[in-house]
């Protein structure tokens, strides 16, 4: 089959359906588009790349794929559907698109994956002080007397605060569940019904910080959150408790994080920072209850592949006729990543 059979068209970095869409996901791509993938659009100004728009039924969209606004759509005469393997679409989908009526699809819940697996092994890991006695270890070879030096380590009893009920706050919720810890979450939209369903405690955001050995952020980068973990919340953590950032960096006062790590009372695992990447010069880099990872948590290498495999379900639906089962809810978007 051709694009034209269908009116799939790509819409994103050359160098990422290869990425995307690998064995199986190959062999199902080329069904839609035929045996040759692209090269995919980068743009909407040519004339063969509008010309290419202008047959599009579905755009099947990637990061870095190019803004859809109401020129673009003006081209695009077919479009019924927007379908992006990866997680927001805040970049590159314009409020026209949803004026027109058009279907968005987020792979969102693909990428959430990746990023609660990652934050239930630092969770696991950093209430077994883990990262310290690593560090220790390295830089005091010889026998450690965990008794006596570490009475309090393990997740047995242990609380652990997640700040959001988004789509990865909840998979945490779930997978922190075979494990003999209480969970609580903080979140404006999460109604004490939701938490019980969750297997949570719903708490303010003031009350989550004292009272948990794990803070986890799981909140959407957006005005309402900036700067919300501030001095103030992050002196209320318990001694010995550790902030956990897969977020964005711009939800944590970075000096005054920075000002509270120096004291050496409580510790943080920093997957995001802000800026993105975090200065030569900061602190961050050589204090020992830090844990400075670039940006792995979300989908990289092979989990690309969960992306590009849960897009190309929702463009079959399209094609089928049938309702999106990750559509993008316009009313939401504001308040999600």
């Amino acid at each position: 089959m051709t694009t034209a059979d269908h009116g799939v068209v790509l819409a994103m970095p050359a160098s990422l359906p290869g990425r995307l869409f690998r064995g199986e996901s190959a062999k199902r791509l080329r069904a839609l588009v035929g045996d040759d993938w692209g090269p995919p659009l980068t743009g909407f100004t040519s004339d063969t790349e509008l010309e290419r728009l202008g047959r599009a039924r579905v755009l099947l969209t990637g990061w870095g794929s190019p803004v859809i606004d109401a020129n673009a759509l003006a081209h695009a005469p077919r479009l019924q559907a927007v379908v992006h393997a990866a997680g927001t679409v805040k970049s590159h989908v314009t409020p026209a698109v949803f004026a027109r009526g058009v279907q968005v699809s987020s792979a969102a819940d693909a990428n959430a994956v990746p990023v609660a697996e990652y934050t239930l092994a630092m969770i696991l890991l950093a209430n077994k002080a883990v990262p310290t006695l690593a560090r220790e270890y390295r830089a005091r070879p010889e026998a450690i007397d965990l008794i006596a030096e570490y009475p309090d380590i393990g997740n047995h009893g242990k609380t652990v605060g997640l700040v959001g009920a988004s789509r990865i706050g909840r998979r945490v919720a779930e997978l922190l569940r075979p494990f003999d810890v209480e969970v609580l979450v903080s979140d404006p939209y999460l109604d004490d019904v939701g938490a019980a369903s969750l297997g949570v405690r719903r708490v303010e955001l003031d009350d989550l910080f004292p009272a948990c050995d794990i803070v986890s952020l799981h909140a959407p980068a957006i005005e309402e959150t900036k700067g919300m973990v501030g001095a103030r919340r992050l002196a209320a953590m318990r001694t010995g408790a550790t902030l956990i950032n897969t977020a964005r960096g711009s939800l944590v006062d970075q000096d005054g994080l920075i000002a509270e790590l120096l004291q050496g009372r409580i510790s943080a695992v920093l997957d995001v920072t802000e800026p993105e990447i975090t200065p030569a010069d900061s602190p961050l880099w050589d204090l020992p209850n830090v844990v400075l990872t670039p940006h792995v948590a979300g989908s990289l290498g092979n989990e690309l592949a969960r992306l590009g495999s849960q897009a190309l379900d929702e463009v079959l639906r399209v094609i089928a006729g049938e309702p999106l089962r990750h559509a993008v809810d316009l009313a939401a978007l504001p308040v999600t990543a």
